[in-house]
């Protein structure tokens, strides 16, 4: 069952403009939470904002944004400050220019959420500007409000949707050059790349949400089961973690590798 719509507007292109929903793409439902707890009473704990200098609680309505200019030096801003900076309509993805659908690098991909058209008479239009997008190998770009931000948004056809993401900001990619600039460019020894290639070839394997499994979750799940039935489950021991060699031969090391991934195929 899908979920229920937690945004509700209009997509827009020039004059052509339809309503649309969207749902995020991704779930953390099921994702296992814990509460923090008093040991001794095993009652919640709760947080609670206090003054730093008085050490009492400070009321909601006395709370304001400040960005420090100095030490213990703030500039206050007043919530009418901060919402008139805000976009004229938080409820319209108006598509203002396309660019290159490969040409977005995956580094600036936040959050994915799928967009579809909310009712019948606007799912033509819908229809017609993520078709053209597909076509003509473009992907839109637009801003929104979303989780009281304003965001670069991407819309990306897919299938018969519109994947949308948000972006990250720019102040938040750090260039990869400042990592990978003064890294060895070559490609490194022909007969250790054609071994590496083939434990690639050898360990290649169609995609599975499988892959991407949680098994801390469900040892942790298996523990609390445990725990309802008044039991304690049995502490397991970690065996010793594996010290690398100081000194590795690629080649013998890969070497040892494929022989194992066959002997693997064999057993």
């Amino acid at each position: 069952m899908a979920p229920r719509p937690f945004w509700k507007g209009y997509l827009k292109l020039s004059l052509v403009t339809c309503p649309v929903a969207m749902m995020p793409a991704t779930s953390e439902a099921d994702k296992l939470r814990f509460h923090t707890l008093n040991a001794q009473t095993g009652n919640r704990v709760i947080s609670r904002y206090v003054d730093a200098v008085s050490g009492k609680p400070v009321r909601d309505k006395d709370e304001a944004k400040g960005y420090a200019r100095g030490e213990d030096d703030y500039v206050l801003l007043e919530d009418d400050e901060l919402d008139s900076i805000a976009l004229d309509s938080a409820r319209t993805i108006d598509i203002d220019m396309f660019v290159p659908a490969g040409s977005i690098g995956w580094i600036w991909y936040d959050k994915p959420h799928y967009l579809i058209p909310d009712d019948r008479i606007g799912a033509e239009a819908f229809s017609v500007i993520r078709e053209a997008m597909a076509k003509s190998d473009m992907v839109g770009i637009s801003r929104l409000v979303l989780y009281r931000r304003e965001r670069a948004v991407l819309l990306v056809p897919r299938g018969k949707g519109i994947v949308l993401w948000t972006l990250r900001y720019g102040d938040e990619v750090r260039p990869e050059g400042d990592y990978f600039g003064g890294l060895d460019t070559s490609d490194g020894d022909p007969a250790a790349l054609r071994l590496v290639t083939r434990l690639i070839k050898d360990r290649t394997r169609p995609w599975s949400p499988e892959m991407a499994h949680d098994p801390v979750q469900d040892r942790l799940l298996d523990i609390i089961a445990a725990k309802k039935k008044g039991r304690s489950k049995p502490k397991t021991t970690k065996a010793p973690a594996e010290k690398p060699e100081n000194v590795v031969n690629i080649m013998d090391a890969l070497k040892k590798s494929l022989a194992a991934e066959t002997r693997g195929k064999k057993s």
